[in-house]
């Protein structure tokens, strides 16, 4: 099993910064695609960013320009560096892993729990 566990969200005013981090763990994995998804009050969940392990980046236009996701292979860990943040922003985000165990081969899908991000106007 590939655990994610994200830590980074909080309050912030419009205008402000967060970084978010996905922390992966487990035994016998390789990830090749992570991503940022998010689920506002009342609306389904969105993909907000992905990145791939060879460092292929892709954005929902909402936050284009102002967000910006990397990646660190060697430590299993993503990131989500998030400027002029927007109240529209306001959601709990979500962190994404895809990817294989080895020996024995099998895929994966897992989500992490969430963190909170507020902004206020």
């Amino acid at each position: 099993q590939v655990l994610l566990v994200e830590s980074g969200g909080g309050l912030v005013q419009a205008g402000g910064s967060l970084r978010l981090s996905c922390a992966a763990s487990g035994s016998h994995f390789t990830i090749t695609t992570m991503g940022w998804y998010r689920r506002a009050p009342g609306k389904q969940r969105e993909v907000v960013a992905g990145i791939t392990s060879r460092g292929t980046t892709s954005y929902a236009d909402s936050v284009k320009g102002r967000f910006t996701i990397s990646g660190d292979n060697a430590k299993n860990m993503v990131y989500l560096q998030m400027n002029s943040l927007k109240p529209e922003d306001t959601a709990v985000y979500y962190c994404n892993a895809g990817g294989y165990y080895s020996d024995p081969y099998s895929n994966f899908n897992s989500w992490g729990q969430g963190t909170q991000v507020t902004v206020s106007s």
